[in-house]
């Protein structure tokens, strides 16, 4: 752990150099992903040099311990300090967890009613403003890009992208379908109904990251639908890109949010190259398991990674135990998934924490 902890505390260093060189402010992108990197550091140096003031602390208490004045202060200090010792060790150890290097990236976010007719359109809205509002809560914006209604308001298909720092992260433990107990509106008798709605979360595709060949994408240019204003709905201002169109490796991705043709058609470029970049990905882990299966599914209601189960405002979350999976449903779709993300990530560094335990060498700071 020792040469990782070097390592990184010497990238922290240049790093800080590079920030404090005129030059790199003259890239707005290169800036950008030194601060993020500096911000993501900088709670692992500011542990390391608390630890090395405190080994310091630590071997001067334990001189006094041969002092018969001092010896009984020096002895409570040495218990403070190495009890302090340990802690760090232990948070250093969580800091130095694997991390998913797509956790920085911005999001496709792509809803889509499985099961259940026009209540799982339905659905699909009310986890469309639950996630808008929890974007706003994490300080991240979200931005519908294409959505198809269905039938009584709902909506058979929406894509919205998320951007801000660390959207990634924030939305990665929402892939996978999500099922729906409760009374539909149109239910005259009373009885309880359940749907699904499949949620697909695709980290942006960085430039380079895919090489998309352009002569295999149709652009198509319409008329956006919809609510429209401010002549968002007059002009042929929405965009179709269609890779491969026809072939079984067909793509089609619709963006008509904005006024600007041209806005639009980079949009859609962007969310087909972060679909093809998900399409790599799941190809080179397909003997363990797809990533967009794993994500996804068929949509069918047994498969679920969490229950939003409204008789009884509650929300389920399958991949947990305990009293950790359970939420009160109110607060959960009005936004606050923060406690639910909160309890999937703990549960990951759990997890990650025992897979390491066997290189536990029992701590270094023994008392004297």
């Amino acid at each position: 752990m020792s040469g990782r902890l070097a390592e990184l505390a010497a990238e922290f260093s240049m790093v800080e150099r590079a920030l404090g060189d005129p030059a790199a402010l003259a890239d707005g992108r290169a800036y950008a992903r030194l601060t993020r990197r500096h911000r993501e550091l900088l709670p692992l140096v500011t542990l390391l040099r608390e630890q090395e003031a405190r080994v310091a602390d630590l071997q001067g208490a334990r001189e006094l311990l041969d002092d018969p004045d001092m010896r009984d202060l020096a002895q409570g200090e040495v218990q403070a300090l190495t009890a302090r010792l340990t802690e760090i060790e232990s948070e250093l150890e969580v800091l130095l967890l694997p991390t998913d290097p797509d956790d920085v990236k911005d999001v496709i976010l792509e809803l889509r009613a499985g099961a259940g007719g026009a209540e799982a359109g339905l659905f699909a809205v009310d986890l469309l403003r639950m996630y808008t509002r929890y974007a706003e809560g994490a300080g991240l914006k979200l931005n519908v890009l294409d959505a198809s209604e269905s039938d009584l308001g709902g909506a058979s298909k929406v894509v919205a992208e998320v951007t801000g720092e660390f959207a990634f992260r924030a939305f990665k433990w929402e892939r996978g379908v999500h099922r729906v107990q409760r009374v539909p509106a149109t239910e005259s008798q009373g009885r309880i109904h359940t749907s699904t709605v499949t949620v697909a979360v695709l980290p942006e595709a960085e430039e380079g990251e895919v090489q998309l060949d352009l002569s295999e994408v149709r652009i198509d240019v319409f008329r956006s639908q919809g609510a429209g204003g401010q002549g968002v709905n007059t002009t042929d201002s929405a965009v179709r890109a269609v890779y491969r169109a026809g072939t079984p490796d067909e793509i089609v991705v619709v963006c008509q949010d904005g006024r600007s043709q041209i806005k639009n058609r980079e949009k859609a470029l962007l969310v087909l190259a972060s679909r093809l970049a998900e399409r790599e990905r799941a190809a080179r882990e397909e003997r363990e398991r797809t990533e967009r299966a794993s994500q996804v599914g068929s949509g069918d209601r047994s498969e679920k990674i969490r229950t939003y189960n409204y008789p009884q405002n509650r929300v389920t979350d399958h991949r947990l135990e305990g009293d950790a999976k359970n939420h009160p449903l109110d607060s959960v779709i009005a936004g606050g998934l923060a406690p639910v993300v909160a309890a999937l990530a703990r549960d990951e560094r759990e997890r990650q924490l025992l897979q390491m335990a066997a290189q536990d060498g029992g701590g270094q700071y023994g008392a004297a």
